[in-house]
């Protein structure tokens, strides 16, 4: 599709900003094609009914999953054929609501679900204190029947939950509160986004309004007076709330160790590493090994502060871009081809069916009046792994957000085709291996092709802010999950001053000498919302890293490092996520991949250093 095709696709007018298409207007080959779920509406509406009438037999089944292997297998293949359904209806009314979050369709199949599903949930909720009630050795006979061989995983997955299992009297009580455990983040999230009103910018263009999604852009706009005015304005309202911010995240902390210390654990941390059967000693591996890396990183900001010609580098310098005019036109099918060349290593099958689903319709491609923002991938085990994006031609950056979620999709179709589906679906822990895998693959792709030095230069300054803000900045939030869950685990009560100076401390290890921190820039700890679900984000640091080490072995290696490779992308949940990636070839327990990608940051430093050099 060329710029002329684009723009009237838009329904640009004379002196006018082209405009956002309605849902209506925008062509049937350029959206995904939801049929493998449900042809329509209608179909969605009796498939609801049905599920509905399904979960009600789910009461029937109590008090039989001990009796036999066969009552049991019974029962999981009536669970396993009501799931399916629950997860197709699930993702057609998520990704019809998607395409127009205005639209009524979409919002009322998510609401009717939304219902239907938690109803689902309470009939079944005796499920796995049933089967954990089950005598140790009567299982272990179970197990073995054949019946139960595609349930053998899902049951283990259970089983392993048996010391951190209370009573059945405890456990109503903690179902009880549970209700009631993400209060503290939709406090965060309400007053945040919702009641913070940080007013206006004043921009060459006019007055423009300041939020928590726009921040980000102003922290990238050249003009640095205006970064500088965003910046203390947007912190600011953060200083005036401080306190408040202080004891939602305080609580939140005290929540996790409250959870962790009730079913058993020796720390909060162990027991949101327990699902994926992570050893801490991973979690400790990864800080080290950055912490051990951090001069290439404070090299990068004192090479930023040179090339944006400052006297001292400020935290509202950090984010705009060294290359800000580097232009590259590519319409939908040339990055389709772009990408698919990039991933010839990984051999035709995988370029095949990656070219087929994204030059078909796996993906709504392009922006609407109404639909989500950003971009993701949502793999189900009946219908395509489809894939929203909001698709600009004229940005690298997208091309780059279609090999990421092409990589995750390919990571759904392998899985899906590899295993049954009570555990076809692989952790967060690998998720963002396959698809940051894709971008390392994109990236020497288009680096080698170009032989523009503002696109290469352009390229490599964007791969390496992608691992800082990956690697680095991610394990700079894990470390100061540990610390702050340790102070609380500790008795060392979460003042706002005590977060604050614990966050200070770790902006100057991570930013250097090079860095002058503002008086506000340990607000930034009061901002972040993953600390509201602790101890998820080192696996963006720890992915990344796996990404990288097996890019390297596959490019370098022959078929049996491809292979390898694919036996972790048809994994899915049939391994956990440590031993998925021993198969592919790296181990996450050593230090190693996380040291290669640290050094890995410290080639395109120098590379970066060399190149604008020459420019």
């Amino acid at each position: 599709m060329d710029s002329k095709e684009t723009r009237s696709m838009q329904g640009s007018l004379p002196g006018s900003m082209p405009r956002i298409m309605q849902r209506s207007e925008v062509k049937e080959s350029d959206t995904w094609e939801l049929s493998k779920l449900f042809p329509g509406e209608e179909a969605w509406d009796k498939a609801l009914g049905e599920y509905e009438k399904m979960a009600e037999r789910l009461p029937t089944f109590q008090g039989t999953l001990g009796k036999s292997a066969e009552s049991l297998a019974d029962y999981l293949d009536f669970s396993k054929e009501l799931n399916i359904l629950g997860e197709r209806l699930g993702y057609y009314a998520m990704l019809r609501k998607s395409e127009d979050e205005s639209a009524t369709a979409g919002r009322t199949m998510q609401g009717k679900f939304t219902m239907a599903f938690a109803k689902a949930q309470a009939a079944g909720a005796w499920e796995n204190p049933e089967i954990l009630a089950v005598a140790e050795k009567d299982m272990e006979l179970f197990l073995q029947h054949e019946r139960l061989g595609d349930y053998r995983i899902y049951l283990q997955r259970i089983l392993r939950y048996r010391p951190h299992t209370l009573s059945e009297k405890e456990e109503k009580i903690i179902a009880l509160h549970s209700e009631g455990a993400g209060a503290l983040s939709n406090v965060f999230s309400a007053l945040t986004n919702v009641d913070f009103d940080f007013g206006f910018i004043d921009t060459p263009e006019g007055k423009k309004p300041l939020s928590q999604s726009t921040f980000s852009v102003f922290m990238e706009n050249p003009d640095r007076a205006l970064r500088q005015n965003a910046y203390e304005t947007f912190y600011g309202f953060f200083d005036s709330h401080k306190n408040t911010l202080a004891s939602l995240y305080s609580g939140s902390v005290k929540q996790d160790v409250i959870q962790a210390r009730v079913r058993g654990y020796s720390s909060a941390r162990a027991a949101a590493l327990f699902p994926d059967n992570v050893n801490e000693a991973v979690y400790d591996n990864l800080i080290t090994a950055v912490t051990n890396n951090l001069e290439s990183l404070h090299r990068y900001y004192k090479l930023r502060k040179q090339a944006l010609k400052l006297d001292e580098l400020r935290h509202y310098d950090v984010y705009t871009p060294l290359v800000p005019t580097a232009k590259k036109t590519t319409s939908w099918d040339e990055a389709v081809e772009l990408v698919c060349d990039a991933m010839l290593p990984l051999g035709e099958e995988y370029v095949s069916v990656l070219r087929g689903g994204l030059a078909g319709r796996w993906a709504d491609r392009y922006e609407n009046k109404g639909k989500r923002s950003g971009a993701f991938s949502a793999g189900s085990f009946t219908g395509e792994p489809y894939i929203l994006m909001n698709y600009k031609q004229d940005s690298i950056r997208d091309m780059f957000t279609l090999a990421h979620e092409g990589g995750h999709s390919m990571h759904s179709w392998y899985s899906v085709r590899s295993n049954p589906f009570m555990h076809y679906q692989y952790s967060i822990f690998e998720a963002e291996v396959a698809s940051t895998f894709n971008e390392e693959l994109l990236f020497r792709h288009l680096k080698q092709q170009t032989s523009s030095a503002e696109i290469k230069l352009y390229l490599v300054n964007k791969r390496a802010d992608d691992l800082l803000a990956t690697l680095y900045r991610q394990t700079m939030f894990a470390e100061l999950e540990m610390i702050s869950h340790k102070q609380e685990e500790a008795g060392k009560p979460l003042t706002t001053e005590l977060l604050r100076e614990t966050y200070r401390e770790l902006l100057q290890k991570y930013f250097g000498a090079e860095m002058v921190l503002q008086e506000a820039s340990d607000l930034e700890v009061f901002r972040i919302p993953h600390f509201y679900r602790a101890f998820y984000v080192y696996k963006y640091a720890t992915g990344i890293s796996a990404a990288l080490a097996l890019a390297e072995r596959v490019l370098t290696g022959g078929q049996k490092e491809r292979d390898d490779y694919f036996a972790f992308l048809k994994s899915g949940g049939s391994r956990f996520p440590i031993d998925s990636l021993k198969v592919a070839g790296v181990d996450m327990s050593s230090p190693e991949p996380v040291n290669a990608a640290c050094a890995a940051f410290g080639r395109l430093v120098d590379e970066l250093e060399t190149l604008l050099g020459a420019c």
